[in-house]
């Protein structure tokens, strides 16, 4: 593959607490341009931290984790992380702002003029299907949990950043609303382009999202493909996560 498509890559990267616990250990990962990894596991199987290195939350204890062709040791991390998006099941908006202030937080920082900011965010209201009029003067307590989530995802892309971090973002939300987010978000992927990484431990949702996906386990992928490679995989793990979606797609066929 030529190594300007290649977005993220991990070489054999570990990481271990002051502890010497490891959680993740001799990782060798590649994310394309323009694809969405999902990142699959239980609780504690690395995911997290697997993201957290791609922005330079942590930095590998052995190993490289290179984003954009360069070591993210080699970012000063203010700059890798305004060319990254993140969004978190926490949304973390400001409460003091404004839903237009809160999507421009971003682009404020990096000197945009505040007409260029107001236009970016109307714009990405109609993108995530609110009507501007309406929601750029509210304050996210006037929000439901829904379009509070929705206004994370376009504070994210507000600055077009090539990559986007999403960490189980959709999980506080009800299962009516979080389906029909999953789909926006999937159309919304579709028409932008963008590399995307997204950690759940949501088997059903990793196969609406994902181009790939990969299953950790206790701190190591013990498989990466396509999702039809995961319920054909015999690895117990992935065995596992396919008997839990086969359950539930068996309670939704009707009787």
């Amino acid at each position: 593959m030529n190594r300007d498509e290649i977005a993220i890559e991990f070489r054999d990267v570990s990481f271990a607490l002051s502890s010497g616990r490891t959680l993740l250990a001799h990782l060798n990962l590649q994310v394309d341009r323009g694809e969405t990894l999902v990142l699959l596991g239980r609780s504690g199987s690395g995911k997290t931290t697997t993201m957290r290195l791609i922005n330079r939350l942590i930095d590998p204890s052995s190993g490289e984790v290179i984003v954009n062709g360069k070591p993210t040791v080699d970012w000063d991390p203010i700059q890798l992380r305004r060319r990254i998006g993140y969004v978190i099941q926490e949304i973390g908006l400001f409460p003091h702002l404004t839903i237009e202030q809160n999507i421009g937080v971003v682009p404020r920082l990096e000197g945009w003029e505040p007409e260029r900011i107001r236009l970016r965010a109307r714009q990405l209201l109609t993108l995530i299907g609110l009507d501007a009029d309406r929601f750029a003067g509210r304050y996210p307590r006037e929000l439901s949990g829904g379009q509070r989530q929705r206004i994370g995802v376009a504070r994210a892309l507000a600055a077009d950043p090539p990559v986007i971090l999403l960490d189980e973002p959709f999980g506080a939300l009800d299962p009516i609303t979080r389906r029909d987010i999953q789909q926006e978000f999937k159309n919304l992927q579709q028409e932008l382009g963008k590399t995307m990484v997204f950690v759940t431990h949501d088997i059903a949702e990793a196969f609406v999202l994902g181009n790939r996906i990969g299953l950790l386990k206790d701190g190591e992928m013990v498989l990466l493909g396509a999702p039809a490679d995961l319920l054909e995989s015999d690895h117990p793990e992935a065995r596992a996560f396919a008997g839990c979606f086969n359950d539930r797609q068996a309670t939704r066929s009707p009787a």
